[in-house]
């Protein structure tokens, strides 16, 4: 029987969540403040522009009803500035997978009348904190998904993980159609002037069809922070416009025809980006969980919100299946955060704030260098779909410096690593994670999907692990590993151990396995074994093992292909007997 599960904010998060239980049986309650109509008919929301990865969590449940009228994002351009508005440092580059935006008010309404459809409860009600008491009485588990208003309050202010108290940005939105379209091939336009603010431009599909959303960063009390005497929608596209040819002339250019989409297609305010601790007690003592918006607000500087919804939807939903008829505690809320963080927030969070900050001198070299060096360009980019793959050299001088360095040397042979490496990745593969003890006794791991046979006799095995891993004197130095096969419930696993810095055994399920080296429960099979060669081979080390002790486990296996995770299922031409 399914659990009762009530979910307190209708936005990307709280109705991605919704949705994925009711696909599983689950009984969920959905309070919003709006209807359906209300929603669509009342002003913009954001900013969203979603990336393909964020992307597939939709298109998992079915719910992408939009893409074929929604425009493409094909790619990235960046433009810095100087005060005048003349160019300084300009180049582009596509994204390995289009992204796309669709106006909240479509998707968000769409959703809501689908959740019905589907079976849930739709509560249109205000909710306070008695409401929400009300709501965890009856309810196994319940989750505020709004990050505005006072539930949001609830929840105590991560100091460690919130480094600004004000705002670092006056935000405006302004959607437009009639704008000209950018050359070549469609993009999020990012244009920076150092000491004034940013500005971004998108395609998108509004309530009115296809338009452009102009996102306006003004430094605070700086010349872009200028909206406080806007009155009308009219005076709101004006301002957009005297912004636009001051600052950003190239910008302005396209901009000779445009027209609001609609009377509520503007928006205008600032806020702190704040981290809050996830778990709430309400006054009759019951632990509420938060997510998305309401854990982490970040500035829409990076375009990260709508991404990070849909991550953290995917991430609770997965928390949420694999607890079985457990109750959800406050031990087991806490670690369910603490997986949405360590798998993706944490990243775009250090990211956001490291943008919202002047640009520091080893990021000026890498955006500098970007514009001759194309290779580094679309590294850059396709940073926008999974900001873990920025680090560390995004905040690191001597990273950076380095992949500057490789980036050019890749350039010189002619030969694109990216490109080579989604070549490789048309190769399907299992998922392995890699453990093992440090010298302190301290647990030790590694995702890794370069695990394949070896030898019957004996009975090898090997992997390969990067001369640049940070646990590579670990598992160079040890005396016994273990390879845990994945399933398919377990990529979250696989995302976690594959995110350098992470404390991953924190919050994972793991044992003491024969010779000490870790198990994971869960896994497919079990693989200890001595450490009994290792070979180095261009940038990786391969590390070969011998099998001294093995278990094998029923279930579906994890698989990774073309930079994605699949799930295995027999082939329809093949018969069984």
């Amino acid at each position: 029987m399914g659990r009762r599960i009530a979910i307190v904010g209708a936005g990307q998060s709280g109705l991605q969540l919704g949705l994925g239980l009711l696909g599983v049986g689950h009984l969920v309650t959905l309070v919003s403040n709006r209807t359906s109509q209300q929603v669509r008919a009342g002003p913009v929301q954001s900013s969203q522009c979603m990336f393909e990865s964020a992307l597939a969590t939709e298109r998992a449940m079915g719910l992408d009803f939009w893409a074929a009228e929604c425009p493409p994002v094909d790619g990235i351009a960046f433009t810095t500035a100087d005060p005048n508005g003349s160019p300084v440092i300009s180049w582009a580059a596509r994204l390995d997978r289009p992204a796309q935006s669709v106006d909240q008010r479509v998707k968000l309404s769409g959703w809501m009348n689908e959740f019905e459809r589907r079976g849930g409860t739709l509560a249109v009600r205000e909710a306070g904190v008695g409401e929400l008491d009300a709501l965890a009485k009856e309810h196994d588990l319940t989750i505020v998904a709004t990050g505005r208003g006072a539930l949001a309050k609830l929840f105590a202010v991560d100091e460690e993980k919130s480094p600004y108290r004000e705002p670092m940005r006056a935000l405006a939105l302004t959607y437009v159609r009639g704008m000209a379209p950018r050359p070549e091939y469609s993009a999020v336009s990012f244009n920076l002037v150092p000491g004034v603010g940013e500005y971004f431009v998108f395609p998108a599909l509004a309530t009115t069809g296809p338009c452009e959303i102009m996102v306006f960063e003004g430094i605070p009390k700086g010349p872009m922070d200028h909206w406080d005497d806007v009155r009308t929608p009219a005076e709101h596209l004006a301002r957009s416009l005297e912004i636009l040819e001051r600052f950003f002339p190239s910008e302005y250019a396209r901009c000779s025809s445009v027209e609001l989409t609609d009377e509520q297609g503007i928006l205008i305010g600032r806020f702190a980006p704040t981290v809050r601790r996830p778990v709430a007690r309400l006054p009759s003592g019951t632990p509420v969980l938060a997510m998305a918006d309401a854990a982490v607000l970040n500035d829409p500087l990076t375009g990260q919100g709508a991404n990070n919804a849909a991550k953290c939807a995917e991430i609770y939903l997965e928390r949420i299946l694999s607890r079985g008829g457990a109750a959800f505690d406050e031990k087991w809320m806490a670690e369910t955060f603490d997986h949405y963080w360590l798998a993706y927030a944490k990243w775009v969070v250090s990211w956001t704030n490291a943008m919202l900050a002047s640009p520091a001198p080893h990021v000026m070299r890498l955006v500098e260098a970007a514009e001759t060096t194309p290779t580094l360009t679309r590294t850059i980019v396709n940073g926008f779909d999974d900001p873990r793959s920025l680090f560390p050299w995004w905040v690191d001088a001597h990273a950076a410096d380095r992949l500057i360095a490789e980036k050019r040397a890749e350039q010189a042979r002619g030969i694109d690593l990216r490109h080579l490496r989604d070549a490789l990745g048309q190769f399907a593969t299992g998922v392995t994670i890699i453990t093992t003890q440090a010298a302190d006794g301290s647990p030790v791991g590694i995702t890794a999907n370069s695990f394949t046979s070896l030898s019957l006799e004996p009975p090898l095995v090997l992997w390969c692990l990067a001369l640049t891993a940070l646990s590579l004197p670990v598992f160079r130095d040890c005396e016994y590993f273990a390879i845990n096969v994945l399933s398919s419930g377990q990529h979250h696993l696989s995302r976690l151990f594959a995110t350098s810095g992470a404390d991953k055994f924190a919050r994972t399920e793991v044992r003491d396995g024969p010779l000490g080296a870790p198990l994971m429960d869960g896994a497919l099979a079990h693989f200890v074994c001595r450490n009994a060669r290792q070979i180095e081979a261009g940038d990786h080390l391969i590390v070969i093992g011998e099998v001294q002790h093995y278990q094998v486990f029923e279930g579906e296996p994890l698989v990774f292909h073309s930079g994605s995770y699949r799930v295995a299922t027999r082939h329809p031409e093949i018969e069984t007997t």
